[in-house]
């Protein structure tokens, strides 16, 4: 029996450090593209102790983009939270936090909006439609302050959601170049789906 083989099954939270082991790998250059066997090896335990709680790399994945999905609705929650009570200001205040998130975790990010890594079904789990929920509630608050028209918020949601995403892509890409799309061009963006929002 090799030394590997002799590692225990478990060490503490064996999830938990495979999970760990994980999400630290998909920052590397490498990104996704890690073994079960190297997350194992990485996390000190035998090559087929991650089975025992991901029946396959794609439901870890899975696991990662949800993770990302919680982290996202609880910075989204605490600093809107802390942002003035109109709706403008929080609106504003959630789409600099979305951004900003995205930002400080490019790798995880694409991981959970990517779908070619099978994270697509991820999006129908509770952890991701909070996310999503949130803006629901954002845009309601608005309807009911007044300020945003009364349209189904969904909709109105995934507009939002859409127009966002897609800046987020663009800025994570480098693409959002002053030469081809002006100065402030995210304020400017975000400035223009709030008028089409507002009451």
């Amino acid at each position: 029996m090799t030394k590997q083989e002799k590692r225990p099954y478990h060490h503490g939270d064996l999830r938990r450090v495979v999970l760990n082991t994980a999400m630290a790998m998909l920052t590397e250059p490498e990104g996704v593209n890690f073994t079960l066997r190297e997350v194992a090896r990485r996390a000190g335990v035998s090559h087929a102790a991650p089975y025992k709680h991901f029946a396959d790399k794609a439901a870890l994945l899975t696991e990662m983009a949800l993770v990302g999905f919680d982290r996202l609705t609880a910075t989204l929650t605490e600093t809107v939270q802390k942002a003035p009570e109109d709706f403008a200001s929080k609106f504003f205040t959630a789409a600099a936090a979305y951004m900003d998130f995205a930002k400080q975790n490019p790798a995880l990010y694409r991981l959970m909006f990517g779908g070619e890594f099978g994270t697509i079904a991820a999006h129908l789990d509770p952890r991701a439609l909070n996310a999503f929920d949130f803006a629901v509630s954002l845009i309601e608050e608005g309807q009911r302050q007044g300020k945003v028209r009364e349209r189904p918020s969904r909709g109105q949601a995934t507009a939002c959601w859409a127009q966002i995403h897609g800046l987020t892509m663009l800025e994570l890409n480098g693409l959002l170049q002053p030469e081809k799309v002006g100065d402030n061009a995210i304020e400017l963006a975000l400035t223009a789906l709030l008028e089409g929002l507002q009451a």
